[in-house]
């Protein structure tokens, strides 16, 4: 069985307010899938997300160690580890962190301006071949990101706020996730000076780590690698 849920905030799922700051801390949409999994009749399961959903899926398996059995994060590091390796005018690559994590209003504005041109920069820099995301893919694409603006960078700015404090009670407390984990990344430790493997293994004493050439939307650009990631992990 293969479930494929749109996170809370994107796609076709629910987008509440966040009066609060808490409905798109990682932990309340990690919640969401444990519930969604159990609702469909599967107690124990693999997790695996890629970028927002690679942090939810890191998050999950911290706080549900008991309903992940085997874990994989594609092309992200645990949140508090990503602000701390941005630095210098490397971190320009992260512009878009920073903006989201504003408090609201300004972010929402800027991006609701011009959505195609915002979303559609990273489906541009951040692929290899642009025939692995054809035109009919990128339009819906676009789509879903332009009706979701505020839910994004509410997601986003959790990631600056409620999310980091989550991660360092946990380091804090020497809680890592006890199942094995898959990492598959491109080489932003090369790019962003520092060991990649070396931060996940902190988090994950159980841990592969792979850096692959088929840069960030790996699962389009390199799906035989990704499913053969996969399909590996399971066996341990």
């Amino acid at each position: 069985t293969v479930i494929c849920p749109d996170l809370r905030g994107y796609g076709d799922s629910d987008k509440p307010a966040d009066p609060d700051g808490t409905a798109y801390a990682k932990r309340t949409m990690a919640a969401d899938i444990v519930a969604l999994a159990r609702a469909l009749g599967h107690e124990r399961f693999a997790l695996a997300g890629h970028d927002r959903g690679a942090l939810v899926a890191v998050r999950a398996g911290l706080d549900h160690p008991d309903a992940i059995t085997h874990l994989a994060a594609l092309d992200v590091l645990p949140t508090l580890d990503m602000w701390d390796v941005l630095h210098g005018t490397s971190a320009a690559v992260g512009f878009h962190l920073y903006l989201m994590a504003q408090p609201p209003g300004l972010p929402e504005q800027l991006i609701s301006g011009s959505p195609d041109a915002f979303f559609g920069h990273f489906l541009d820099v951040w692929t290899r071949d642009p025939e692995a995301i054809p035109a009919d893919v990128r339009a819906a694409y676009l789509a879903a990101s332009r009706d979701a603006v505020p839910s994004i960078v509410a997601d986003y700015r959790a990631s600056a706020g409620i999310d980091v404090d989550h991660d360092r009670a946990d380091l804090d407390a020497g809680n890592t996730l006890r199942m094995p984990v898959t990492v598959l990344q491109q080489d932003w430790g090369a790019a962003l000076g520092y060991d990649a493997a070396a931060v996940w293994r902190a988090w994950a004493p159980d841990l592969h780590h792979a850096t692959v050439s088929c840069v960030h939307f790996m699962a389009e650009e390199g799906p035989d690698t990704v499913a053969g990631a996969l399909l590996e992990l399971l066996k341990r």
